[in-house]
């Protein structure tokens, strides 16, 4: 176990941190409707006369053209029968000289004009109602539920309208189309998956689009300090893909094509580079590689912001020592397990530039917590493990987390500070320049 340089004691920090074996072994760490059938038409007495044109009932002992052939008359039956109908005539007419054709005129165009003011009627009120779930533009809404809604990347207005109403949100596409044309937003509406009430107003839903989506369903939200085996978990639990086949797809050498900084990357690993963050993937198929490369994508935009080249750079003129970005990024995923607070981060990256720069080891239990998948006892302490920095000076051979934003941003510009010590509990945070002041504040806050 390595000693202090100084005072050839062995470094003690709280918890197992900054202490040797038997001084760990002592504390404890913290924290169809039917058709209609006509009625049987009403046979006329035998021998009553029919029109010209039409067919005539047979009279007893005549054959019918039923029977397939034509019914005789004789002429003196036909010259009686035309004589009965011109005096008939002559008395309806009155001698006016007008027949009844007209008034026959009159009542066929009055039945036609009733049954065109029924159809009309039909049309315009019975069918609009025994129609109307199933016009597109005018379904019927159940107002007030929640419904999850995803708009693909790439929708149209229409096809979002269409959406819309299809789940009920809106009760007819127009209104929608209309309203986003007099708001002028249709570049602004956002694909995603939302969750909206049905039977929500045109102005809501639309001030929602422009939100952008406020929906879970296909979020996956990355804690920071997650490790790569922790995400595989929730990419699981969350979308189904299995964690075994997510830790198989999640190799350096996958991407480093598309992402050169993965050249760096130690075991093909791509530990420390999924960045933590809120991702939404709605409205795409989600598979174990967009997952990666969507988080991949985000650490590349999160790290330009910090300039990791030029801060390297500065911490190797600080500290006299050589550093790779990867380095730093290793610092940021250890400052990630230990710091409780983002006043803690730059001054925890202080002591560790400052342990590395004076060649001791890091003494941090984090790192081989890592690798036993628990906290660590005293007894743990001499294992012979790479990720053990009590018995290994230096790094550990790749990240232990995957850092956030504020840790990253305290290893690339750590407080410039004598500190090479310190104790953090839930209500003690100190820092330390020598072992004897380190062992002082451990002594003041054993209970803590």
């Amino acid at each position: 176990m390595p000693m202090n340089n100084q005072n050839n004691e062995m470094p003690k920090r709280r918890a197992t941190h900054f202490r040797t074996p038997e001084e760990a072994q002592q504390r404890t760490k913290a924290t169809s409707r039917r058709p209609a059938t006509a009625a049987p038409a009403k046979p006329r007495p035998a021998g009553h006369p029919v029109a010209a044109g039409r067919l005539s009932v047979p009279t007893p002992g005549s054959t019918g053209s039923i029977g397939g052939t034509t019914s005789h008359v004789s002429a003196r039956t036909a010259d009686a029968t035309r004589r009965a109908d011109s005096q008939g005539g002559r008395r309806k007419r009155g001698g006016n000289g007008r027949g009844t054709g007209s008034k026959g005129v009159a009542v066929v165009v009055a039945i036609f004009a009733g049954v065109a003011a029924f159809v009309a009627l039909f049309f315009t009120l019975v069918l609009p109602r025994l129609t109307k779930g199933s016009d597109p533009n005018n379904a019927q809404v159940a107002a007030g539920q929640e419904v999850e809604v995803t708009i693909p990347d790439g929708s149209t207005t229409s096809s979002i309208a269409s959406i819309l109403q299809g789940a009920g949100v809106i009760s007819d596409t127009s209104s929608f189309l209309q309203e986003v044309q007099k708001q002028n937003v249709e570049q602004k509406l956002k694909s995603g998956t939302y969750s909206l009430l049905t039977g929500s107003s045109v102005t809501n839903v639309i001030n929602q689009l422009v939100a952008g989506p406020n929906s879970t369903a296909s979020t996956l939200q990355v804690p920071e300090g997650y490790t790569m085996a922790q995400i595989a978990s929730l990419v699981e639990e969350k979308f189904g893909i299995s964690s075994s086949d997510f830790m198989a797809q999640a190799k350096a050498s996958n991407y480093v094509g598309d992402y050169p900084f993965l050249s760096e990357a130690a075991n093909d690993s791509l530990e420390g580079f999924l960045f933590p963050k809120t991702y939404d993937f709605g409205g795409q198929t989600v598979t174990a590689d967009s997952v990666i490369r969507a988080m991949l994508t985000q650490y590349q935009t999160e790290a330009a912001t910090l300039d990791l080249d030029s801060a390297r750079q500065a911490l190797e003129t600080r500290y006299s020592r050589s550093f790779s970005n990867y380095d730093v990024l290793t610092i940021a995923s250890i400052i990630e397990k230990e710091a409780l607070t983002d006043d803690d981060r730059p001054l925890i990256s202080s002591v560790f530039y400052n342990r590395l720069a004076a060649d001791m080891a890091l003494q941090s239990d984090a790192t081989l917590a890592y690798t036993l998948g628990r906290e660590v006892t005293a007894d743990d302490l001499t294992q012979d493990d790479p990720y053990n920095t009590y018995t290994n000076k230096g790094l550990t051979p790749t990240p232990i987390c995957n850092p956030g934003l504020a840790s990253l941003t305290a290893a690339a510009n750590p407080q410039d500070t004598n500190y090479y010590y310190f104790f953090i509990t839930s209500s003690v945070h100190a820092f330390s320049e020598t072992y004897e002041q380190h062992q002082q504040v451990i002594a003041q806050n054993s209970g803590a």
